[in-house]
């Protein structure tokens, strides 16, 4: 490709391995004008949503930790247009973008369309709610920064409010009942006892911690079943050091307004439902040109990351399903297996603009932590291929801290990464452990 007619990536969705991969594609190749990458998401900035659960609970601050896609495209020699795909049109190589409106309801940008050479479908997941009656009327979700934000509003607004009403509180008025123990799940729970004894230090003193109950409902038979029993035993003894319910073998079939109902017909009343218990790709990736998908929207790839239909369109992160041949498996929804597929997708984009074979993705795991805030972290290292190493305590705590560092550095390189941490650190000397506003 010449200067003229450089080579366009356009990478949809900006979430951990798709601004990961326009960052680094932009300092490898944009500057240079050897390719042309473009990044289209619907929001404005970025944050990490594995730290979604701590937005919620309002020990992390999102304005102080998100990344704006457009100072991060000019620093970094990409393109970032603000926008939500709804169509494709594989044969003239077109992405079609729905219009953009304000939260009047204006329209501030029309339908645009985008032509591009290659596709990287990066548009991560939502929450599956499985048709189950209620969840998506009376459950809140965290899949992006604005639903955790909610969640923290209303958290704080029905503690406000129980600690100046006269009369006494309600059964379930302060409780919050979890659909799914996964590590959302499971982080979430230990993030809001902790939030509850905060509340009563700055000054919601009418509430006892003990009239604040925290359930985690789960259909399988052991939290965090998808990690090792030994791992799943040690989480759940630390839930029980923080006195929060855990009820297992019990499966949601019904949410109403003030309760959650599993299906022995257990009544769990509570004011905030989360719903956490799977996820799935967007919906119009089921209908998108004929690209081939699987049960849960996901777009089906081989080997090479590419689509199965199309050599031009790319999927990663939660959006594709990927095999992982030596476990007989696919790859998981994961952080980390987003950040390798960037990695991947790096080389790829080279060798496609070199007219070289492309590399092939080998998952590596490298284990899973569940971080329970400041009481515990659990967690594996080295995964299954190679036999786990167990941890627990502070060291996990550390390695899963590390796991943020690892993406901050993919974005901003070793100095500002560590002028971040830095800053951070200060702030955490003055600013309050939680978020009251």
């Amino acid at each position: 490709m010449s200067e003229n007619n450089p080579h366009h990536i356009v990478i949809v969705g900006g979430g951990a391995g798709g601004l990961e991969l326009a960052t680094r594609l932009g300092k490898k190749f944009g500057k240079s004008k050897i390719a042309r990458i473009t990044l289209l998401d619907l929001n404005r900035t970025h944050i990490w949503k594995p730290l979604l659960h701590e937005v919620a609970a309002g020990t992390f601050d999102s304005y102080e930790n998100q990344v704006e896609y457009m100072p991060q495209a000019k620093a970094n020699n990409f393109e970032y247009r603000l926008g939500r795909m709804y169509k494709l049109d594989r044969k003239n190589k077109i992405v079609f973008v729905a219009p953009t409106s304000n939260d009047k309801g204006e329209e501030i940008i029309p339908e645009r369309q985008f032509d591009y050479d290659t596709l990287v479908m990066a548009v991560g997941s939502v929450s599956n709610d499985f048709n189950i009656e209620g969840v998506r009327e009376h459950c809140m979700f965290l899949d992006t920064k604005q639903q955790a934000q909610s969640f923290q509003n209303k958290l704080l607004e029905i503690y406000i409010k129980a600690n100046t009403q006269a009369t006494p509180l309600q059964p379930g008025q302060l409780d919050v009942v979890i659909a799914g123990a996964g590590a959302t799940g499971i982080e979430l729970s230990a993030q809001l006892h902790k939030v509850s004894r905060l509340f009563t230090s700055y000054g919601l003193d009418q509430i006892s911690p003990s009239q604040i109950k925290i359930h985690i409902v789960d259909a399988a038979d052991r939290i965090l079943s998808a990690l090792p029993p030994k791992l799943s035993a040690a989480a759940h003894a630390e839930l029980k050091k923080l006195d929060i319910d855990v009820i297992t073998n019990e499966r949601v079939v019904k949410v109403d307004k003030d309760k959650l109902i599993t299906h022995t017909g257990r009544e769990i009343p509570a004011a905030i439902k989360v719903w956490a218990a799977g996820i799935k790709a967007p919906e119009f990736l089921n209908d998108l040109e004929g690209l081939e998908t699987n049960h849960l929207n996901q777009l089906v790839v081989n080997q090479t990351l590419q689509t199965t239909e199309d050599e031009n369109i790319f999927a990663m992160g939660d959006c594709a399903q990927c095999e992982w041949p030596e476990m007989n498996s696919y790859v998981p929804p994961r952080a980390q297996s987003a950040h390798q597929q960037a990695s991947l997708l790096l080389k790829t984009m080279s060798a496609i603009i070199n007219k070289k074979p492309l590399p092939v993705f080998k998952y590596k795991d490298y284990g899973s932590l569940v971080s329970l805030g400041k009481y515990s972290t659990v967690g594996n290292l080295m995964g299954n291929l190679t036999g786990s190493i167990m941890l627990e305590g502070f060291f996990a705590r550390i390695v899963y801290l590390s796991l943020y560092k690892m993406h901050q550095l993919a974005l901003f390189g070793f100095y500002r990464t560590m002028m971040l941490s830095l800053a951070h650190a200060l702030r955490s000397t003055v600013d309050p452990k939680i978020k009251l506003h």
